[in-house]
């Protein structure tokens, strides 16, 4: 999947779930842009990197970011 194909959209609710995590934005965004890739259901997806996992939904050309996670070991 090229993740550069779609716009992304992080809502409001990734950015209180990182605040009560730990995880700050730059974090995030590495996730993103560089982490790998990981397709479950129809519609969502996994960025996956080595500390975090970022949930998103792909509607359309939009991948929106609902939620994030740490990685469990």
């Amino acid at each position: 999947m090229d993740r550069t194909k779609y716009e992304i959209e992080i809502k409001h609710h990734t950015f209180i779930r990182a605040i009560q995590r730990g995880i700050s934005p730059d974090l995030m965004e590495n996730c993103i842009q560089n982490g790998s890739i990981g397709r479950f259901g129809k519609n969502y997806v996994r960025f996956i990197s080595k500390s975090i996992i970022c949930i998103g939904e792909i509607s359309g050309l939009k991948i929106k970011i609902i939620t994030i996670e740490r990685r469990k070991k």
